[in-house]
């Protein structure tokens, strides 16, 4: 019994292809208690006509929200508690539902298709800012992600929705549903797949997008591990403060050796902070145990 989510925006020319895949793989899998819900998020083009005509239940929204506010729709709509999430524009091989779903169904509680190939690469500027996410998330984590913000995964809709009020309405969703994951130590497998060209325009701002997404990270890292923020800074005040005075005694330089005084003493002030903010957080967790 699986739901597959699929929030869509102005993608008239490939839903019903990605929603006959779907079936498909339902049918390979000898899945037969399944249902197929098109969130449409607004569009200004036949889409929600054209999921509907392929056989899917759509929801349609007035106006253009977000992404991740058109997959928790979808998944607070859902009929059955295993949920599949892809995207409705061809990108993400639908073939390999069965796959994530038979790791998925091994225990563990969300399985993630790690994309593969020359179109994830993607432009000279999406390869830099992917590396950034990867090791924010990494560090935040403590664990190894091979792809944060991938649209094909599986989970349970039960497990997922205590975890709403944490994630992003836009295409940060993804990534933040898996640092909530990673950082409540559930069992997050990853499947490689490739990812294809996608049909049709792309909606995502890749600058814009990723300097949401680097933020939300931050924020997460602040809410769940804030002694690791604080920590990576004061490391790093640290370090000029103690550069800065090797430097300033070496050339005799006073300025410098009183910025470096300067940087240390932030730096212990930082750590301190840190350290309160880990107490308050031990406070909440407690809080929310009683």
């Amino acid at each position: 019994m699986i739901s597959v989510v699929i929030p869509a925006y102005n993608e008239e020319h490939a839903v019903a292809d990605t929603i006959s895949g779907i079936k498909t793989a339902m049918a390979d899998m000898g899945c037969d208690q399944f249902e197929i819900l098109v969130v449409d998020d607004g569009s200004s083009d036949g889409t929600g006509d054209a999921a509907k005509k392929a056989g899917a239940k759509v929801m349609r929204k007035p106006q253009n929200i977000g992404y991740g506010h058109s997959l928790k729709i979808g998944i607070r709509e859902a009929t059955y508690d295993t949920i599949v999430i892809t995207d409705a524009d061809g990108t993400y091989p639908v073939d390999k539902i069965p796959e994530l779903v038979k790791r998925y169904n091994e225990g563990f509680n969300m399985v993630v298709g790690a994309r593969t190939g020359p179109h994830y690469r993607g432009s000279a500027i999406k390869g830099p800012l992917r590396l950034i996410l990867k090791f924010l998330v990494e560090f935040a984590t403590g664990r190894s992600i091979p792809d944060a913000n991938s649209g094909l995964r599986v989970f349970s809709r039960i497990e997922a929705m205590t975890f709403f009020n944490q994630l992003s309405d836009g295409f940060s969703f993804t990534t933040s549903i898996t640092l909530g994951y990673m950082l409540k130590k559930k069992y997050v497998s990853y499947i490689e797949i490739p990812y294809m060209e996608r049909i049709g325009k792309s909606k995502v701002r890749t600058f814009r997008d990723s300097i949401s997404t680097i933020s939300l990270v931050f924020g997460a890292i602040v809410f769940y591990t804030p002694l690791k923020l604080f920590l990576l800074l004061s490391f790093l005040l640290l370090s000029i403060g103690c550069l800065s005075l090797l430097v300033g005694f070496i050339y005799l330089i006073t300025t410098t050796i009183m910025f470096g005084i300067g940087c240390i003493l932030v730096s212990l002030i930082i750590f301190s902070i840190g350290l309160l903010a880990n107490f308050l957080r031990q406070i909440m967790i407690s809080t929310e145990k009683e």
